[in-house]
């Protein structure tokens, strides 16, 4: 798919990964829909970039209907939205809110599945390219769903859940001519990780191979465009994190 034939819808957009890969997608010919509960935020980066926008929900499935339903053509998702809370499952605290526990999965993962499933409804009227593509879906997990730390029990169990269902729905989706990747992101530069304390920063940051920092909403939107343009990029989960291994704590 040619950037400049992207038709895509953006969560997340109004900060962080959402909002990187909305510049550069942009600069690049790319129409777009951006969506986020950050009004603030996302009028900025929509009105930067001459973009649609809807606030609201990803889990919501009445507002996300709503968000996706005149957007005609639509060829590409990003899932980027996404919320990061830190809970042990018992501590002197107490045992851990399930009500948070629920939240996380229904931002994570409820809301990433209900935008491929709204956004899939619609690509699968495209018409196929000459490779018979019809639509790119790009959903983001995390490293944490791999080697998740102590107190991220939510967190990762809303990133596994995207990685398990990569395969199966680009399987599905296949026979529509709509592709399905993940983005597995390590320690990157956003909003979710500068809410931690310097402290945790840096031990994270130490915890890493190559480069010794942290990554980029820009390099996160370079591999956005990869598997965009490299039609053979089907049913995978890319861990984009530099070799980092989160430690248990």
């Amino acid at each position: 798919m040619k950037l400049e034939n992207v038709k895509a819808v953006i969560t997340g957009a109004g900060s962080g990964l959402g909002e990187g890969t909305a510049r550069y997608l942009s600069e690049r010919g790319a129409e777009l829909l951006l969506i986020d509960l950050n009004e603030e935020g996302l009028k900025k980066v929509a009105n930067d970039l001459g973009a649609n926008y809807f606030v609201g929900d990803v889990s919501n499935e009445i507002e996300m209907t709503k968000a996706v339903k005149d957007f005609e053509g639509v060829n590409c998702l990003v899932n980027c939205a996404g919320i990061a809370v830190g809970a042990k499952v018992v501590s002197s605290r107490g045992m851990h809110s399930l009500n948070l526990f629920e939240k996380v999965l229904n931002v994570n993962l409820i809301g990433s599945f209900n935008m491929l499933r709204l956004c899939a409804d619609k690509m699968q009227s495209n018409d196929p390219d000459h490779e018979g593509e019809k639509g790119v879906i790009i959903n983001t997990a995390s490293v944490a769903a791999y080697d998740g730390q102590i107190g991220q029990a939510a967190y990762s169990a809303s990133k596994g859940g995207i990685v398990g269902m990569t395969l199966p729905i680009a399987r599905e989706l296949a026979a529509h001519g709509i592709r399905v990747n993940t983005i597995a992101p390590g320690l990157f530069s956003t909003p979710m990780l500068s809410g931690m304390s310097e402290e945790v920063q840096k031990s994270l940051i130490a915890t890493t191979i190559f480069p010794k920092r942290l990554g980029t909403s820009l390099e996160y939107a370079m591999l956005v465009e990869s598997i965009l343009t490299n039609v053979l990029l089907n049913g995978e989960t890319i861990r984009l994190d530099g070799s980092v291994r989160l430690a248990p704590r």
